[in-house]
């Protein structure tokens, strides 16, 4: 017997209950399995990922008469080439701005210190002893909230990856796995449509085409927001003259991969730090201004064109879904949180759609699919 005909005895001798349980574990024991090796699938996440993201570009050399594996082997070295020579040419800047950084941060406080203290004789005039000493204790309170939640987050997301997978195989195994997957993912894709059922193959592939619609039309054009927006507050900042202005412009576009998060956080911190470097007014402006900028080129341009409406992933189920993955499975849950969070999105606009179209909804005869 082949796969498809062994997965159509399989699910279509069971009854629905049955059906669901059988589902259900698996879903239960696919999540153990991601618990338990959490720790070395970073590597082969990344590859999945930079070879779902090449795979159109490959079908297009593939379709103009390059083999499958010449087009992998192009793509494959073009891309980590890039990536390489982009680290090469970042990563020095970065260290001096980090440098430098270091170096200024004496000078940050106590400019800070001189710009609060007007602030803080005032709050001593208007306020009694008490109120100010509930302050105090609430400033600290949060302070120290916010600085173990970061502490924490970058401990798990260590735990998650690095610290069990060592930069040196990530760097070697991921090249690897992109190759092999991106070389045969259609040969990949073609086995798993095998196993499919035979009387809900058409549906689940329907359904899958949504799927993938819905990935490409968020992680591709998304990825191409973010480092747009990542080269522009970089080279924004930088040009007005904020300490450290490209590192914050890069982390800042690409934080934008979560909605509001990311501009919102990279706006504080950098007038925070243009507070502190005494730039003035004039600082101030230019920072606000760049932000101002990005976020109308972000708002009514990049995300219309590239993203659209089309993908069906609200805002705030993307920011809970990397959360929640981050949480769970550290940096491998958060390259795994969208396409969780798509899978699970239209599952359940299926699954709606079938109940209000079912004799349960209606309290008689099921209508038709609409």
């Amino acid at each position: 017997m082949t796969n498809s005909e062994i997965s159509t005895v399989v699910v279509t001798g069971m009854t629905p209950g049955q059906r669901l349980r059988f589902w259900l574990t698996c879903a239960v024991v696919a999540i153990f399995l991601l618990w338990v090796l959490r720790g070395v699938l970073l590597p082969f996440v990344a590859g999945m990922a930079v070879a779902y993201f090449l795979d159109p570009l490959a079908d297009r050399l593939e379709e103009k008469g390059l083999s499958r594996t010449l087009a992998t082997t192009a793509i494959t070295l073009g891309f980590f080439a890039i990536f390489i020579l982009a680290l090469m040419v970042l990563v020095p800047v970065i260290e001096q701005q980090s440098l430098t950084f270091i170096e200024r941060v004496p000078n940050y406080v106590r400019a800070l210190g001189d710009r609060a203290g007007p602030l803080l004789d005032e709050l001593r005039h208007r306020l009694s002893v008490e109120q100010i000493d509930k302050i105090q204790g609430a400033i600290g309170t949060y302070a120290g909230t916010v600085v173990s939640w970061l502490a924490g987050l970058v401990r798990d997301l260590l735990k998650g990856g690095i610290a069990v997978v060592s930069l040196l195989s990530l760097v070697f195994i991921t090249p690897v796995v992109t190759f092999y997957l991106l070389r045969d993912w259609d040969r990949i894709v073609a086995t798993i449509d095998g196993w499919l059922p035979r009387p809900h193959a058409e549906t689940i592939r329907a359904e899958m085409r949504k799927i993938d619609r819905t990935l490409a039309g968020f992680v591709r054009g998304q990825a191409t927001v973010c480092m747009t927006l990542a080269a522009f507050y970089g080279l924004g900042l930088t040009v007005v003259g904020l300490d450290l202005g490209l590192l914050i412009g890069a982390a800042t576009g690409l934080g934008a991969f979560i909605p509001y998060v990311g501009m919102l956080v990279g706006l504080v911190v950098s007038l925070s730090l243009a507070l502190a470097q005494g730039g003035g007014l004039t600082l101030l402006a230019g920072v606000g201004g760049v932000f101002l900028i990005g976020n109308l080129l972000e708002g009514y341009a990049l995300t219309p064109k590239l993203v659209g409406d089309r993908v069906g992933l609200h805002p705030v189920w993307i920011i809970f879904s990397l959360l929640a993955g981050g949480a769970l499975f550290g940096f491998v849950g958060i390259l795994l949180s969208v396409p969780a969070a798509a899978v699970i999105g239209v599952v359940t606009r299926f699954v709606l759609q079938r109940y209000l179209a079912s004799s349960l909804y209606h309290g008689g005869e099921a209508t038709p699919d609409r």
